[in-house]
């Protein structure tokens, strides 16, 4: 799964969140309105999922950018001449980058 797919995934979520709060407020406000009680607990169940799903994709952002930075690491020390010339390569160009400001 890409990053796009979190990120419309996240839209639609919140999309659905933003539309079920607005129709509670919209709604009486009765506390003893029935509309008012499910739209309130559907609003709690739609919550309750975005949060497990943002809290998924986290956990998997933050293995798959641990496991880059192992590969990284292990690229480093298995050839440790080409880690410093791609490290000079990215410092020059941020240099040249930052020297045009």
């Amino acid at each position: 799964m890409t990053y796009h797919t979190y990120d419309s995934r996240l839209d639609d979520d919140l999309s659905l969140l933003s539309d079920t709060l607005e129709e509670i407020l919209a709604s009486s406000g009765d506390p003893a309105d029935q509309k008012y009680i499910e739209l309130k607990l559907r609003a709690e169940s739609v919550l309750d999922e975005v949060r497990d799903r943002l809290s998924r994709a986290s956990d998997t952002g933050y293995y798959r950018v641990k496991r880059a930075v192992c590969r990284a690491d292990g690229y480093v020390r298995e050839r440790p001449w080409q880690g410093i010339g791609v490290g000079a390569a990215v410092g020059l160009v941020v240099g040249l980058l930052l020297a045009r400001r």
